[in-house]
């Protein structure tokens, strides 16, 4: 993970953004040599944020299903697509 300071990242923000998208590599800001934030791609981001917590949710309502907690609303395809397209 490379680390940057905020004066660094104020300069050249074009060319660390290109560094990220080259690497994909987390860049960790530094301000007052403390680290007070990353810089992630968006394909990390996607993934570690909305993928993850649509996969949260589907999880848990498929332990409800299997635990009876949940009665299907209507049929089993119209629940398939709404668990899939949310």
């Amino acid at each position: 993970m490379d680390t940057v300071n905020a004066l660094m990242v104020r300069q050249h923000f074009g060319q660390i953004l290109k560094n990220l998208e080259d690497s994909g590599e987390p860049i960790l800001i530094e301000k007052g040599r403390k680290p007070v934030a990353v810089l992630v791609s968006m394909e990390f981001f996607h993934k570690r944020f909305f993928d993850f917590r649509d996969l949260e949710a589907k999880q848990k309502l498929l332990d409800e299903f299997k635990l009876g907690g949940v009665k299907a609303k209507s049929d089993t395809l119209t629940e398939l697509r709404e668990l899939r397209y949310g």
